[in-house]
Order: structure tokens, then C-alpha cells, then sequence
């Protein structure tokens, strides 16, 4: 199991720009804010004469010529948008303020759970401001040392470290390193006693996990390079190979994914703790995949097939000799935990360890049992079980919020997890599995009173009439007179559910006075498979109903008025902004989509982009996903005359997740067409991709601007401190 998801989910800022929120005071003044706009003095964005041609029905791409991110137009455009980005919040006057309470609120030593491996305990720690995470060890009773320090990388920080991975007695370690923000990786393989590397590191890695057989090499995934640029060019054919320590490259053997038979956009490959089977996961969206498990104990043994289709997810929990434990949302959509023998694997043989219930299962195992943990609308609910699969317990959790998963090796007797909410800083609890108690092991050190806020959970209806979860947090006494500055924050899509976490930066924006509103759309994970597929292709306009009850909602109870709404998201989430601003421009202030999906009808020819196709479906497919996707993509749908809400984009030069392609031609659209006053600007971070890894201090200039600007455009001429 990876022992250090604890510290990912408890401690690392997320990788989409969320906003924060709370209560306001401040006054605004519309004149201020208007005559500062009103010298915005746009780029020029020539407008190419690209069409084409979607089953019988033309459509323009003025700006096609902006993908190209390795030309000097390009290049010179960005940092023209730059100039008039930096120059006009460089106007506002408590700009550097935001910023120095968010560096201040930062500065707090932050430290990870601790874990094993080899001889040694490794924990993650940044003193407060460091941009990336230190990683460090101590033997027993030993003072701790540093391991390795990602700080050191490079002079500007913008080089992170990913996965940190051991071989099974502890004496090696590779780690994934990305270079600007870029989905490409390197792995670095290093003698764990000495730190010295020991071969050439492993180039030209994306999308990859690093699962160690015995002491003797690795699994990794990767693409073969593109041809064009890497940061844009398609990436299709996903492949597993096997890396021997000590043996160059280029020798690796490929595993899976070499043949046409064999194509997948992602395939990944996994070593059970006992290194007997070796499990392959390979999928051709981000939903469904197929699995094969091989025996490593045997020679040129075969790929036996678990699953051979996409119509559900499933991969390997544990194994305990040839019994396999898997989890499927085959025939569940909220998931369950079957057994089955591994030499007869198919899924006509699966038995039911722990049944599907009606709330969306996560597993995870440590201790010798397994834990299950259920989202009830949202919220954290976790029990254990053990290996005959009888319920020992339900965990009895410190409050209503998240908490990570609880796992480790078989062998250990005390497991970890962190434990927080949008207002209640991440607290680190040890876990005895044998008497159920939890005790606090690290309190964060944050300096934030959480007990003058708090979140309320409501329930609205969407247009359809669907009952739609939303937390709202706010300071303790708000008064409910519509002037209050509001973000409202949503995601919708992939499978992916938003619970409570809590962020430095949203605890900035509360202290404000701000309003924080989170929406658990359609399209995510929250109530399981129907309502990931009551949010995907012919149905993506539900996501987007959902969000615009939210923002109604919030105005009909006067948490907030337009005048004073924020609406955020980031990638998907992006998307989201993009669609419900160009749709309903008059429900919000300020617009903030950051590194969004923005070009419906082109972003399946973007780097690994066809693989969303499962939620979004393709222009290409059908006249009728055509037509739908233009009816909402944001680029395509900006319209002359109509005076959009202040509006920042913010993406990353380096960012090939989602490339920034679709940030520029939304930005020069809404440039070209915007009929008010209200500005049009887009932020682009050098050296930076599409968030993770990004360090401290960009992280920090980021909010201070995002918070400037969106109080700002809703006319505020101090910070609204109550």
C-alpha cells in the first residue's frame, strides 16, 4: 500500500485553484473600479482565417494560431497579457496586504505522518514556507536527518518532487522529479545508506506509478515521445515496461501495451506486497478499465484476464496467498469488495467480501484488516473489518468532515490518518487497530481560530427539481444581507468528489469575511456511478444547472447578491466557469476559471485529452455530440454586445494536462467581445503546470492576486476585515 497518501491528502495544497470564504463588511465603490478599467489597453490577437468543418456545419478558429506554445506570436502574446494582467493588480491597493497575511497564515511548521521503510522512519516536513516538501529520516531513537530535499532541485523551486518509492528491503529509492510543472517526469534511482545515485536517470516518464518487484527493478508507464511539442502534442498509446536496475533504458522490456491489440490511453502496473502477482490495469478514458494479473513466481508465466472490458472499474485491494481482493463497481455502482481465486480470476467467480451499500465505498487495508470508509452526503464515515470479513468496528471519527485513508503494511500494529473540515486545520491521529482508539499525534500548528467559523450543510433543488448538497462556511454571526463577498466553488465531472478539506488559502479569504460555498454537482463522485453518468456527454448541461441553483440559491437566502459572487473551478472545474458565465453572465460579479477545459470541440487532439471522452464525448463522433458540445463550450460561445462578469484566467506556460491553448483563445475572445467595462485578464505563470507541485511562493502570489482581483471587481476599496 503507499504509505504516504496520508501526507498527500492531509497536507499538500490541492492542484486546482480553489477559492476561500466567510462574512463581509466593506463598502464598495463602483467608480473606482470601473475608471481603473476602463485604461486596459488589450493585446493585440490577430484573428487567422482557420474553419472547420464538424458534419456539414463550419466553424471558425480565429485564433488557432495560439496553440502553437513553442512560437515567438505565441511567446509574445503571453507575455503582453502578462503586462496588462500584472499592471493592472499591481493598482490594487491591498494587494501586497493579501499577500503578506497568506505568507503569515502559511508559516507553520507542517509535518507527515510518519513511515517505514527498511531501517529507517521517513516523514515529509516544511518548516512554514518552503516551496516544496523536505523529506527526512531517522533510525530508531536517532536524530532525524535530511533524505532528500526537493528545495535543492532548482534555484526557483519549480522543480517537485512526485512519487518516492522503495524496493521491498528499504536499501533503494526512486523518485519521479517534474521539471516546471510538466506532466513529464525523470526517476532518479539512489542507494538509500549513502544517497550517491547509482545509474542514469529514467527520462521521457508521464503518467506513472513506481512499483518495486523484490530489490531487483521496477514497473513505470510512459508514451512514447510526440513528435511537435511535448507539452501539446497527443500522447495515445500508454505503455508498461519493466526497469532492471543497473541495465540502460533503452534495454527495458516493454510489458503491456506494445500492440494494437493492446492500445490503451493509460495502463499501469502494480506488485503485490508479497511480490508473487503482478497486476496490470489498462483503460482507454478515465473511466473502466481492464485488469490482467500475471505470476511473478513463475517464469514467462501469462497475462491472465480479470476483466476484459470498460464497463466498470476495478483493481486490487490485497492479496493473502492466491486469494485476491478486488474492488468493482461492476453491477455497483457504489462499489464493493469481492473475492476470487487468482487462477481463476473472471468475474463469473467474484464472491462478495463486503457488499455494495448506499453510499460510495473507498477501501484501503493496514494491520491485517481492512478499512472502509463511505461518503453520506459528503461527509466521512469510516469502519474495519477483518480478513473473514466481519465488522469489528466503526471508527469513531473526531468530527463531520474527511479523513484520509488508514493503511500500511500487514505487519504494523499503529496506523495513521489525518482528519479535517473547511474550517478545522488538518489534525494527524495515530489508530490502534487492536482497541479502536485514536489519539493525536500531530495538531497542525496553523494559526487560525476555527472556532469562530463554522459550515453549514444545505440542500437545494436544481432545475430539474434533483436535490443538490452544499457546504457553506462562514464566520460565526454573519448577517444575511446579500452585500456579503461570496466564492462559490465547484468541480462536477470524472468521478471525483469534493469533501471537506481545509486550505491556508481558503482560511485567508474567511478572515476576510468571505463566504465559502461548495457544491457537490452531478458529474462527480458523491453519490456514486448514477451520479458520476447524470453529469457526462448529452447529460453535461445538468452540471452546470446545478451550479446555477447554487449561486441562485445562495442569493434567494441572502448569504450574497451577483454584486457580490465569486464563481471558481479548476480544469473541469474550469470548464464549469466557463460554460456558466457565457450562459447566465448576469448571476456573477467576478468569473474565475483556472486551468479550465475550454475548447469543447478540439480537446481530445491535446496531449492525453481523448481520454476525457467518456464524460465529454467528442466532436467528431456524432452530429448530435457535436451540436451539443457547441452549444456549451466556453471559446464558442462567448457572443458580441454582452458585458461578461470580471473575469481571471489563470493557467500554466508548462501545463500539459490541459494545455494553456484553451486558457489564450477563451482570454482573446472575451477581449475581443466583452460590451462592459468590466476586465478581461489572464494571469499565466511561468514555469508552471497545471498545479501540482507548484511551489510555496507562486502558490501565494496566486491567491494574493485572485483575492485582490475578485474583491476588487465587487468594490471594495480596503480589505472587508470584520
Amino acid at each position: 500500500m503507499n504509505k504516504q497518501s496520508l501526507f498527500v491528502t492531509s497536507i499538500l495544497v490541492t492542484s486546482v485553484l480553489a477559492g476561500c470564504t466567510g462574512n463581509s463588511v466593506g463598502q464598495s465603490s463602483d467608480t473606482m473600479t470601473s475608471t481603473q478599467v476602463q485604461k486596459i489597453s488589450y493585446p493585440v490577437a490577430p484573428k487567422g482565417d482557420v474553419v472547420d468543418n464538424y458534419f456539414g456545419t463550419e466553424v471558425a478558429d480565429p485564433y488557432r494560431w495560439l496553440e502553437d506554445d513553442r512560437s515567438e506570436e505565441t511567446a509574445a502574446w503571453v507575455k503582453a497579457e502578462n503586462k496588462v494582467t500584472f499592471d493592472y493588480l499591481a493598482q490594487i491597493p491591498y494587494r501586497d496586504q493579501l499577500k503578506s497575511r497568506l505568507a503569515e497564515l502559511w508559516n507553520y511548521e507542517k509535518v507527515g505522518a510518519p513511515f517505514k521503510e527498511g531501517n529507517y522512519t521517513y516523514f515529509y516536513k516544511n518548516d512554514g514556507l518552503q516551496n516544496q516538501y523536505v523529506v527526512y529520516r531517522q533510525k530508531d531513537g536517532g536524530t532525524a536527518e535530511v533524505f532528500l530535499d526537493p528545495n535543492t532541485f532548482s534555484e526557483d523551486g519549480t522543480t517537485s518532487m512526485g512519487q518516492l518509492s522503495f524496493s521491498k528491503d528499504g536499501s533503494i529509492a526512486a523518485y519521479a522529479i517534474s521539471e516546471g510543472g510538466s506532466d513529464w517526469r525523470k526517476i532518479i534511482i539512489i542507494d538509500v545508506e549513502t544517497k550517491q545515485v547509482l545509474e542514469a536517470p529514467l527520462v521521457d516518464v508521464k503518467f506513472s506509478g513506481i512499483s518495486w518487484f523484490k530489490n531487483e527493478g521496477f514497473y513505470y508507464s510512459s508514451y512514447d515521445k510526440p513528435e511537435g511539442s511535448e507539452l501539446s502534442a497527443k500522447t495515445d498509446q500508454h505503455k508498461l515496461y519493466y526497469h532492471v536496475l543497473g541495465q540502460p533504458q533503452k534495454d527495458d522490456k516493454i510489458i503491456f501495451g506494445n500492440t494494437a491489440e493492446q492500445k490503451r490511453r493509460y495502463v499501469g502496473g502494480t506488485v503485490t506486497e508479497d511480490n508473487r502477482f503482478l497486476l496490470i490495469s489498462g483503460a482507454i478514458s478515465t473511466s473502466g478499465n481492464d485488469l490482467y494479473i500475471k505470476d511473478l513466481t513463475k517464469p514467462n508465466s501469462p497475462l491472465v484476464t480479470i476483466t476484459d472490458n470498460f464497463d466498470a472499474d476495478t483493481y486490487l485491494l490485497e492479496n493473502e496467498g492466491d486469494k485476491l481482493f478486488l474492488v468493482t463497481n461492476l453491477k455497483a455502482p457504489n462499489k464493493k469488495i469481492v473475492t476470487v481465486n487468482a487462477s481463476a480470476p473472471a468475474s463469473k467467480n467474484w464472491t462478495d467480501f463486503i457488499a455494495e451499500t448506499k453510499y460510495v465505498l473507498s477501501a484501503s487495508t493496514g494491520g491485517g484488516y481492512f478499512f472502509t470508509e463511505y461518503m453520506v452526503d459528503a461527509i466521512s464515515k469510516v469502519y474495519q473489518y477483518d480478513y473473514q470479513g466481519k465488522q469489528v468496528r466503526e471508527i469513531n471519527l473526531p468530527g463531520i468532515g474527511s479523513t484520509s485513508a488508514l493503511e500500511g503494511d500487514k505487519d504494523e500494529s499503529i496506523l495513521y490518518y489525518s482528519f479535517s473540515n473547511y474550517k478545522t486545520p488538518g489534525t494527524i491521529y495515530s489508530y490502534n487497530i487492536d482497541n479502536g482508539n485514536s489519539d493525536v499525534y500531530r495538531k497542525s500548528g496553523a494559526k487560525f481560530d476555527s472556532n469562530a467559523y463554522e459550515s453549514k450543510q444545505v440542500f437545494y433543488p436544481s432545475k430539474d427539481g434533483t436535490q443538490i448538497p452544499m457546504i457553506i462556511t462562514y464566520k460565526k454571526g454573519i448577517e444575511l444581507n446579500g452585500k456579503n463577498p461570496t466564492i462559490l466553488y465547484g468541480y462536477g465531472g470524472f468521478n471525483i468528489s469534493l469533501t471537506p478539506r481545509f486550505s491556508v488559502a481558503r482560511a485567508v479569504w474567511l478572515e476576510q469575511g468571505g463566504i465559502y460555498a461548495v457544491a457537490n454537482l452531478r458529474g462527480g463522485g458523491e453519490y456514486g456511478k448514477k451520479w458520476h453518468k447524470a453529469g457526462i456527454k448529452l447529460d453535461k448541461q445538468n452540471v452546470f444547472d446545478d451550479f446555477i441553483a447554487a449561486a441562485e440559491y445562495l442569493i434567494e437566502k441572502n448569504y450574497t447578491s451577483s454584486n457580490y459572487l465569486a464563481i471558481n473551478g479548476g480544469s473541469n472545474g474550469g470548464l464549469l466557469v466557463g460554460a456558466v458565465m457565457t450562459q447566465r453572465p448576469d448571476l456573477m460579479k467576478v468569473a474565475l476559471p483556472a486551468v479550465g477545459v475550454l475548447d469543447m470541440l478540439r480537446y481530445h487532439t491535446f496531449t492525453s485529452g481523448a481520454g476525457w471522452a467518456y464524460d465529454y464525448g467528442t466532436s467528431e463522433q456524432s452530429k448530435e455530440m457535436f451540436s451539443y458540445l457547441q452549444g456549451y463550450s466556453p471559446v464558442h460561445n462567448v457572443k458580441a454586445g454582452v458585458s461578461y462578469p470580471a473575469t481571471m484566467i489563470t493557467t500554466g506556460d508548462h501545463d500539459d494536462r490541459v494545455v494553456p491553448a484553451h486558457s489564450f483563445k477563451f482570454a482573446a475572445e472575451l477581449q475581443a467581445k466583452q460590451a462592459g467595462n468590466a476586465p478581461m485578464l489572464i494571469r499565466i505563470e511561468t514555469n508552471a503546470g497545471h498545479g501540482a507541485g507548484t511551489p510555496v511562493s507562486k502558490t501565494i502570489e496566486q491567491y494574493a492576486d485572485i483575492y485582490a482581483f475578485t474583491l476588487f471587481n465587487m468594490g471594495f476599496t480596503s480589505l472587508p476585515k470584520s
